[in-house]
């Protein structure tokens, strides 16, 4: 019974987690966004003109997905959004690496320069469990989600809610 008791704080943790890998990603990025533009060209990927819209959306949106996952506002949602990063990245390293480009993968922007390869794939496998818990499950305590999206009392037999309406008539 104990262990149950502790699912819950043990989301948070999950979810608090996640959403600090996504703001650490982000913030290093946005310390200097030259760098990352420069960082995305490397992979080759992109058309020249979607390069510098996406390196610069894209640490603001990775800080979004954090800070949507520190509150626990619309957790789900900003999972499935860290998931569809976190496959993009696994993509770009992952044929990088193939191809044999030797570049600094850009993960974590001014604060890790990491090049493209096993470790870095692995890491970023490794980065990516704690977001894709939420997507499965997403931890509702201590969440906006449970506040705001609080689901009624059901009204089934021999409920407390159910006892409490037939008293009140």
């Amino acid at each position: 019974m104990r262990s149950r008791a502790a699912l819950p704080a043990l989301g948070v943790v999950v979810r608090l987690t996640a959403a600090a890998i996504w703001l650490v990603a982000g913030v290093g990025k946005v310390l200097d966004l030259e760098q990352f533009h420069a960082q995305v060209g490397q992979y080759q990927l992109l058309p020249h003109a979607l390069e510098a819209p996406f390196a610069y959306a894209l640490p603001f949106v990775e800080i979004l997905v954090g800070l949507y996952l520190a509150v626990g506002l619309l957790t789900r949602a900003a999972a499935a959004v860290g998931c569809v990063l976190m496959v993009m990245f696994l993509v770009a390293q992952g044929q990088a690496w193939a191809r044999g480009l030797s570049l600094d993968c850009g993960c974590f922007g001014t604060l890790a320069h990491e090049r493209v390869g096993l470790v870095s794939v692995l890491r970023d496998v490794a980065l990516g469990i704690p977001t894709l818990l939420m997507l499965w499950r997403p931890a509702r305590a201590l969440s906006l989600d449970a506040r705001l999206f609080a689901r009624p009392q059901t009204l089934e037999p021999g409920s407390a809610a159910l006892n409490q309406v037939r008293a009140g008539s």
